[in-house]
């Protein structure tokens, strides 16, 4: 099998088990970790920079240990496979459903898979995959919200939290709705806030105006929506 790169470059002893190599791949896993720990933790998630550097740590052990398995004629990949069914199992524990209907964090617990199989691959010494695949995650991470905020923008379904001061006002709501050229294609009532006195709903759009679609974005029209007098609160659900 061809020799890593980056291992190549360092010398022989990257590829080894020595104390070095060793040392070299428990530092590069945390390091890795902690930088995408610290960007959930900013936006206060749930997984954040422990939980982080202790998936990709025990991952990177884990893939050590299963090399110098592997080293004395144990091919099979058990723990690696271990390890990554339990951080499936560990991320998928970060997904919340929220009161306005939202489901939180499926970025964090992919996140958190993704840096358990990054670290699997910096315990096999494959420094030069861990690395770029560590640097696509960090722009999946980092960059690619601004142009999915944009695509989302571009759309001309979006779905929205809605907050009325009286189940009443839906009609007008309706009224108001399809008077600016959008159509309403669901409407749910909201059960968790059934004794808090408003009325909450999740209402989809589509919007069917060429007026709309050329000239306005999501955020402009929830903020005209937001003036009238019996809406307490809306917002677009991402």
């Amino acid at each position: 099998m061809a020799q890593d790169s980056i291992a190549s470059l360092l010398g022989p002893w990257a590829s080894g088990w020595n104390t070095g190599a060793i040392l070299l791949r428990i530092l590069l896993s945390v390091v890795c970790a902690s930088i995408v720990g610290c960007e959930r933790s900013s936006k206060r998630h749930s997984a954040g920079f422990r939980t982080f550097i202790i998936i990709s740590l025990a991952s990177t052990t884990a893939a050590m240990i299963e090399g110098h398995l592997f080293d004395r004629g144990n091919s099979v990949p058990w723990i690696t496979a271990a390890i990554i069914i339990g951080s499936a199992m560990i991320s998928g524990y970060s997904i919340l459903f929220s009161s306005k209907g939202q489901i939180k964090g499926l970025t964090t617990s992919a996140g958190l898979w993704a840096c358990g199989i990054i670290g699997i691959a910096i315990g096999m010494g494959l420094y030069t995959t861990a690395l770029i695949s560590y640097a696509a995650l960090l722009c999946s991470l980092s960059l690619f919200p601004a142009i999915e905020k944009y695509l989302r923008d571009m759309s001309n379904h979006f779905e929205v939290h809605l907050e009325l001061q009286n189940k009443t006002d839906l009609r007008y709501f309706t009224t108001t709705i399809r008077r600016l050229g959008m159509r309403i294609d669901d409407i749910e009532l909201n059960p968790a806030y059934l004794n808090s006195g408003l009325s909450v709903y999740t209402v989809s759009f589509t919007i069917s105006s060429q007026e709309l679609k050329k000239y306005k974005k999501h955020s402009e029209i929830i903020e005209a929506l937001r003036s009238l007098d019996y809406i307490s609160y809306i917002e677009e659900i991402a």
